[in-house]
Formats: C-alpha cells, sequence, structure tokens
C-alpha cells in the first residue's frame, strides 16, 4: 500500500505472533532481493478494550518506531477492505499513543494525530529548555555549519527548518547529519519546509531509518505545527510533498488532524 508513495507492506497478524527479527525485515524492505517499503506495518489484536486494534511500525533497517501518519492511514483503508472491522471512526494504539482513523465517503482518511509536544524530554531532545528556535552545529562535506529549527514530537521526533527553496536545499547532507546529533538521543526525522503562503508549504522529509520518502504524514504535521508557532501559517494547510498533497489542520491546545489519500497496490505471499 502507499500513501501519496509512502510505500508500506502491511501484514494482518492478528492471534499470532509472526517472529519476525530485524533480519527479516530488512530482508523483506530490500527493493531488489525482498518486497521493498518505506516501512513495514503490522495489524495486531488490542490489548485493551478501549482501542479496536494495536499499529506497530517498522523501518527499513529493522527498528521499531512510534508513529506513521501515511501508514495510519493505510491503516485504516487495510481493515476496512480486508473486514476486520466496520467501525469508523476507528480507535488504534500505537507504542506511546491512541489515534483516531475516519474514512470518509471519498475514500480519503482522516487522522486525529493527538496533541504535539514540546517539552525537550518528551522529544527526546537534549535541551534545557522549550525554545520556538533551536541552533545546533553539523557536519557537512568537512565543514561545521550552523542550522536552526523547531523541535517538537508528534509521537515521534522532529525537527523542522524553514528554507527559501527545496529546490537548491542539500536535504540528503543536512537530513543526515542533523538527524544523527547527539542530542536527539532516538535520532529525529528531518523535515525540511517551504512556505508559499499561510495555507500552503511544500516539504521534503529526510526520516529515520529509512531516508528521503516521497510523504511523511507525521512530518507534515510537524511542519504545519512549526509553522503556526512561528506565526506564519493559519490553522488549515495544504501540504505539498514530492508524493502529493495531504491537508493538516491544528488549533493550538488541541489535537492535529490530517487528512489524504491511500492506495493498495498489490498482494500476495512471501516465504521465510
Amino acid at each position: 500500500m502507499h500513501g501519496l508513495g509512502n510505500d508500506f507492506m502491511v501484514i494482518d497478524s492478528t492471534g499470532k505472533d509472526l517472529g519476525l527479527t530485524p533480519e527479516n525485515i530488512k530482508g523483506l524492505s530490500d527493493r531488489n532481493f525482498g518486497v521493498g517499503f518505506d516501512q513495514l506495518l503490522l495489524v495486531e489484536t488490542a490489548s485493551e478494550n478501549t482501542v479496536d486494534f494495536h499499529y506497530r511500525i517498522f523501518n527499513t533497517d529493522g527498528s521499531e518506531v512510534e508513529h506513521c501518519g501515511n501508514g495510519a492511514r493505510c491503516f485504516a483503508t487495510y481493515i476496512r477492505d480486508k473486514g476486520l472491522s466496520d467501525r469508523n471512526p476507528l480507535r488504534v494504539s500505537t507504542v506511546n499513543r491512541t489515534l483516531s482513523l475516519t474514512i470518509h465517503d471519498d475514500g480519503e482518511v482522516s487522522v486525529d494525530m493527538g496533541a504535539p509536544e514540546f517539552k525537550p524530554s518528551k522529544i527526546p531532545f537534549l535541551c534545557d529548555s522549550r525554545l520556538s528556535i533551536y541552533e545546533r552545529s553539523i557536519k557537512i562535506s568537512s565543514k561545521q555549519s550552523i542550522v536552526s529549527f523547531s523541535a517538537l514530537s508528534m509521537g515521534n521526533p522532529h525537527a523542522v527548518i524553514c528554507v527559501e527553496d527545496l529546490g537548491q536545499t542539500a536535504v540528503k547532507d543536512i537530513g543526515e547529519a542533523l538527524g544523527n546529533h547527539p542530542d536527539f538521543t532516538e535520532g529525529v526525522n528531518v523535515g525540511f519546509m517551504e512556505i508559499l503562503s499561510r495555507s500552503e508549504i511544500r516539504l521534503r522529509v529526510f526520516e529515520r531509518g529509512a531516508g528521503e520518502t516521497l510523504a511523511c504524514g507525521s512530518g507534515a504535521c510537524a511542519a504545519v505545527v512549526a509553522g503556526r508557532l512561528l506565526e506564519k501559517l493559519d490553522s488549515k494547510v495544504k501540504v505539498q510533498l514530492p508524493g502529493g498533497y495531504l491537508e493538516v489542520s491544528w488549533d493550538p491546545n488541541n489535537s492535529v488532524t490530517m487528512k489524504g489519500p491511500t492506495q493498495t497496490v498489490y498482494e500476495g505471499t512471501i516465504e521465510l
């Protein structure tokens, strides 16, 4: 499945433990020797009666991560198409959040992403206080550069950098350098935001454990939150990603809402 080109292998593991190892996941993620994907999504039985399912996400390097907005939309579509539940909205638990997923008549899915977290220890990010803009020195091509960014969590860590021209931005170099900065103790997804107007932005995201993807739902939400805090964006924003468009809405002290399409590409079986 994919959400705006951010692609996923989705597996129903309700009622059974597949016992996938990091090595299994690395092999499956290989686009030449395996299936190929940005993330692996597992549908699991809920462990509590307040939610319908549990949702797990793994990167191509086999590491488990907390959140994936595009994946959450695909998760909802998968549940409906497989007849696993007809509830709408659907409530699913992740490692650290509960999400509400709503499928609309046009087939698009809205995700209540929860409230952003700014406390550095919750991102996690080594810093003494919450600021709108942080600065860190990073090394690119043997040279030290100072990069300015907003840091927050959408259930997973994000650093958002405002840029003048995305086409002239060294997304990979800066994304790798900042993403591996020791002050982000669990790594960070690095978003590069070009503001087109108060209601539209362009965005590219270098994701930890995956590299740059065609779309990042939680990254789109983080960018809009950062832009709102900097008083540069309105409450509803069209986010233009390499793979297509998302609609993100946020008013301070409320949850962030993201809406966008999903697509099932093919189904199959593979023997490990």
